[in-house]
């Protein structure tokens, strides 16, 4: 006989089942809801999303999330392949052809081809836009003539040989040009929406499009807070991980610690005490950073600092230990050397370029001597005391490190008296364009992994040099580097290490200290890409385990 449920038995099969569905509707609903977001900060505004007109590593970090170029950096700084598939050099290294994805798209959803690579870096050189990293495309064919006016941009050495490959000539073997590929000033724009926005172009999210695996959002010019969004249209889209990335300034470490404490901030950089107190803490990761941190002078103002003796005696008078050890506290070194160490080793004995450029009483810490010379280049310049400002940002750690080389100048050398003037970072990028200061408290983080892209700054027709600062011995040293050695290792190493040692003895730049970073970083965020020579992130394939 066929059993039957009764009544009571089915009214409890039917709500067991329908809380089953329940519970797995909810545990969908929940899932769905659970963001793949992280928070971080920038201790500086942003200064443009121009690929054409950013210099500042902050900024750089926000386009290397937003924008890609025909390569990339690994971890290690050497450059991978991205918008390129397939490249071949000539015999004679000056012209390679580089084929493009062909499933690239802008984020609004136009074709990415040649044609963009070829008006973005004619753009760049093209005097108009008035580029600082022009440097980076130097090598190209005309690329010099056409930002010296003498040639139109027309003539640069790359052109598109169809839509999807891009034909570049260069003067002379580059050994590193691939690397020199992977940086934001060689992305690709697209012309449509460059006219479209004429000067005002990269002002705000909203007036620039992007190719890269997110797009920016929320940025007015100067409000201090975004988001980053994936990028539908982006080529490699299924390993972009988080659903969006939240940026605000941040400009106090005090302040981004306990951001980082309260869970709204998912990775911070720690200085000083907070460095100290959290050095044994798991969840610190430490990156070296091939940057330099150093004083500029202004040659121009006739206010002393255009004699080479009291440069040096400023120089002399500062404790850099000091810095390194009670300031920072981060493993930051102090410099003898404006290349920054472990950038390059040599190839003939295999020695760090620091190493082999060191020049003896240029960068250490000599108050006695710093007094003679100091007293010498007074009697030189027939001055008996001297007035002088010294610009620097008004990011905490900044401040600190140059109320510090106040003191000790002010202490070793009486009759200097040094004003501290501190502004945010887009100000002193634009008075220090501009030639407005005396001395000037910034950084350099190395492009990619070779000397030349800290010693191209002091040439004297470099866009990047605003000190003033000429000089026709290390002039010609850089220049046989890049044309009658450029294809021989040896020699090319030799005229860097001259020009060097020129540009320490004439104190034509002041280093400090060799930067490391000490960050704080959420265990759940994994997958970030950071490269230790340029010190940029990239967050394509973080994402937040659950």
């Amino acid at each position: 006989m066929k059993k039957y449920l009764k009544p009571h038995g089915l009214n409890i099969f039917i709500k067991l089942f329908l809380l089953l569905c329940s519970l797995s509707m909810a545990t969908t609903v929940e899932a769905a809801n659970k963001k793949q977001e992280i928070n971080l900060y920038s201790n500086s505004d942003i200064s443009s999303l121009d690929v054409s007109k950013v210099t500042d590593v902050n900024t750089f970090i926000q386009l290397d999330n937003v924008d890609e170029g025909l390569y990339q950096y690994d971890a290690k700084g050497k450059p991978l392949p991205a918008l390129a598939t397939k490249t071949v050099i000539s015999k004679d290294k000056k012209t390679y052809l580089i084929d493009i994805r062909k499933n690239a798209r802008w984020s609004n959803g136009d074709a990415l081809t040649a044609q963009d690579f070829v008006y973005s870096w004619r753009r760049a050189v093209d005097p108009n836009t008035a580029s600082e990293y022009i440097y980076l495309l130097s090598n190209i064919k005309n690329a010099a003539e056409i930002s010296a006016g003498k040639k139109p941009v027309d003539q640069l050495g790359v052109q598109a040989m169809g839509k999807y490959r891009l034909k570049v000539q260069l003067n002379k073997p580059q050994p590193y040009f691939k690397m020199i590929l992977a940086r934001e000033t060689l992305f690709p724009l697209n012309k449509k929406v460059v006219e479209k926005y004429g000067k005002s172009y990269g002002t705000s999210s909203k007036k620039a499009v992007y190719n890269g695996p997110f797009i920016h959002t929320g940025w007015n010019g100067s409000n201090s807070s975004w988001k980053l969004k994936p990028n539908p249209y982006y080529w490699d889209k299924k390993h972009v991980k988080l659903s969006q990335i939240n940026y605000s300034v941040v400009k106090e470490p005090s302040t981004a610690y306990n951001l980082y404490q309260t869970n709204k901030l998912d990775q911070i950089t720690l200085v000083g005490e907070q460095a100290k107190q959290m050095a044994g803490d798991k969840d610190i990761v430490r990156r070296p950073l091939a940057a330099t941190q150093y004083l500029q002078s202004n040659l121009k103002k006739n206010n002393g600092l255009e004699n080479k003796n009291i440069r040096t005696a400023i120089s002399l008078s500062i404790n850099r230990k000091q810095i390194a050890k009670h300031i920072l506290a981060n493993g930051s070194t102090p410099a003898t050397g404006f290349v920054s160490q472990h950038l390059a080793k040599s190839p003939i004995n295999g020695k760090d370029f620091y190493q082999e450029s060191y020049v003896k009483n240029t960068s250490e810490y000599n108050p006695k001597l710093a007094r003679k010379l100091f007293k010498k280049g007074l009697k030189q310049t027939g001055k008996k005391k001297l007035n002088i400002t010294l610009l620097t940002t008004d990011v905490d750690t900044s401040k600190q490190v140059a109320e510090f080389i106040q003191g000790q100048v002010q202490s070793n050398l009486p009759k200097i008296k040094i004003t501290m003037k501190a502004v945010p970072a887009n100000n002193r990028i634009a008075a220090v364009s501009k030639g407005d200061y005396d001395m000037v408290f910034q950084g350099w983080s190395g492009d990619f992994a070779d000397p030349y892209t800290f010693l191209q700054m002091f040439t004297t027709k470099s866009p990047q040099n605003h000190s003033g600062w000429s000089n026709e011995e290390y002039d010609q040293a850089i220049a046989d580097s890049n044309d009658k050695d450029a294809d021989n290792n040896k020699a090319r190493w030799q005229d860097m290490i001259k020009a060097e040692k020129v540009l320490l003895k004439d104190q034509a730049v002041t280093p400090l200290y060799r930067m490391n970073n000490v960050d704080l970083v959420n265990p759940k965020l994994k997958g970030v890409l950071y490269n230790h020579v340029n010190g940029h992130y990239t967050y394509k394939t973080a994402y937040l385990t659950k």
